[in-house]
């Protein structure tokens, strides 16, 4: 009798269960993205930007001519663009990151406030971008 109802919930839940799960049409909740791009955007300012860094910290106070080649290697449309762009990672991941431990502490957990940070969070990361980033150009 048991081995009977096992074989018809297992029969049951293969029918509800998705047969193919296409992650490109799923649409995620905005909080969720913004935990998304922290994640993405904090892999990324670790990994080439850490060692990007260290290398322009190595070139400029290696010589005065490593300094002159570090000025004019920064100079250029695609290094300012660069720039511009962990600027903005940099940003983004800061705001998540507060906004994060401010969900640790048990503010903005309900779903409106949380999707209303999330989007002060996206808007804080690129209005800051834009207000800081003349200063690269």
């Amino acid at each position: 009798m048991d081995d009977e109802r096992g074989v018809l919930e297992a029969k049951k839940l293969q029918r509800i269960r998705p047969k193919f799960l296409n992650l490109m049409e799923i649409r995620q909740p905005l909080p969720a993205v913004i935990s998304v791009l922290h994640r993405i955007s904090g892999a990324l300012l670790f990994f080439p930007g850490i060692p990007l860094l260290l290398y322009g910290l190595e070139m400029t106070l290696s010589s005065p001519q490593g300094y002159a080649q570090f000025q004019s290697l920064l100079a250029s449309s695609l290094s300012k663009g660069a720039l511009t762009l962990f600027l903005w990672f940099f940003l983004h991941h800061l705001c998540a990151g507060i906004r994060f431990l401010a969900l640790d502490l048990h503010y903005g957990g309900e779903l409106e406030q949380a999707r209303l940070t999330s989007k002060m969070v996206l808007a804080a990361g690129i209005i800051l971008t834009l207000l800081i980033s003349p200063l690269i150009w």
